[in-house]
């Protein structure tokens, strides 16, 4: 049972009980009529073999209002692809794969390469940008919707309170945040808990209320992958193609939306999902890698607004996050013994000192490189490069799906 406290600088839609769902999806069948709803799913093979996959795949064949379906393939081979056809055949809507290393796929991505409008490296945020760009050019939808696919816990309740904000103009919302409680027989989300937040703090208190550092702290998870956005969105927001995915799609929506137009609804009791490791020797991989991309997106993102940072910044900065991070320990602790949770203090601070030494990797990085992984370009600009290139898109995909 959630609570109905309003906090920050946007609209936070609560969970009160359990809705009931056959309700909840008639009015939305009904709403979709004027905005139609399109579902991006960006997925690896490991998770169409896993237990998540799926489950999501089967609460998804009960679903009415979904006009479209996208798939976006990452690292799938010849025969993975053919069997990922497979696998989501079995669904009644329109589902399109994007196999992205297809040699169709490869022509276009060679294409944005020669015309100065790369679309990055493989990865998350570079295979959610071209299943936005199907959407757009296809014109059939008006809302994108993207969830995770390694979510254990999922429910037509879920999606259906991620669509509900956009999909409802009387709302009058454009960008729209998941939100959940990870919490089992512990607390999760370390990077959030131990990281993102006492991080914001800290520089809040460096650098004073900056407003964009209010509306960032607004939101209850700033790392989850779930949202849903007019499709419009994606024709002008850029995204990182590296773990600074979800800060930075913040990032651009600030950019780009009136806060009175974001909001943040509460999709689901409880979440669960694979989890990484810290990886505190390898700044290449884990949580570790994660901490350090977000971080550099956060200091480009302030940079751009006119913040100059120095050696002696990041040196403060790192001193009053451990501090900052230190106490919120503390208040964990606190707040796992009434609710009798397991905690383990010294895995916490392990964390947090960890993630110490990752502000300062990511210090190091950004003033070596203040520009730092370049944003994939928007739609805007990759039509305006490349007039003809959501035919191509199309054909491309069309021709994958035959």
């Amino acid at each position: 049972m959630g609570d109905f406290y309003q906090s920050g600088e946007i609209t936070t839609l609560h969970r009160f009980g359990s809705r009931d769902i056959t309700k909840l999806e008639s009015e939305i069948k009904k709403l979709s009529r004027l905005r139609p709803i399109a579902l991006v799913l960006p997925t690896i093979f490991s998770e169409l073999e896993g237990t998540a996959l799926p489950n999501i795949v089967n609460e998804l064949k009960e679903v009415k209002y979904l006009n479209q379906i996208i798939v976006s393939l990452g690292r799938f081979n010849k025969e993975q692809f053919k069997h990922a056809r497979k696998f989501f055949s079995v669904l009644p809507q329109e589902v399109k794969l994007i196999w992205n290393d297809g040699n169709r796929m490869k022509k276009l991505y060679k294409l944005l390469d020669d015309e100065n409008v790369s679309a990055g490296a493989d990865g998350k945020g570079r295979s959610a940008w071209m299943a936005y760009g199907y959407v757009l050019a296809g014109e059939k939808s008006k809302v994108i919707v993207l969830h995770d696919c390694d979510v254990q816990t999922y429910s037509r309740e879920f999606l259906a309170r991620l669509c509900y904000p956009i999909v409802n103009q009387n709302l009058d919302f454009e960008f729209c945040k998941g939100y959940y409680s990870r919490i089992t027989d512990r607390m999760h989300g370390r990077v959030t808990r131990l990281f993102v937040t006492p991080l914001l703090r800290a520089l809040r208190r460096l650098l004073g209320d900056l407003d964009f550092l209010k509306y960032m702290d607004s939101f209850r998870y700033i790392l989850a992958g779930e949202f849903s956005m007019l499709a419009d969105l994606a024709r002008v927001n850029r995204i990182p193609g590296d773990w600074g995915l979800e800060v930075g799609v913040l990032a651009e929506i600030y950019r780009n939306c009136s806060k009175r137009r974001i909001c943040q609804v509460d999709i689901c009791e409880t979440y669960e999902h694979k989890h990484q490791p810290l990886s505190e020797e390898d700044i290449k991989t884990g949580l570790m890698k994660m901490s350090i991309d977000i971080t550099k997106t956060l200091f480009t993102t302030l940079a751009s607004a006119g913040i100059l940072f120095n050696d002696g910044f990041f040196r403060t900065l790192r001193i009053t996050y451990l501090r900052t991070a230190q106490a919120y320990i503390e208040r964990y602790e606190n707040d796992s013994a009434i609710n009798g949770l397991y905690f383990d203090r010294h895995l916490e601070t392990k964390a947090v000192e960890a993630f110490t030494n990752g502000l300062k990797i990511a210090g190091d990085q950004f003033l070596e490189n203040p520009s730092g992984t370049p944003f994939i370009p928007n739609w805007s600009r990759v039509t305006s490069a490349i007039p003809d290139f959501f035919e191509k898109l199309i054909d491309a995909v069309e021709s994958d799906n035959k």
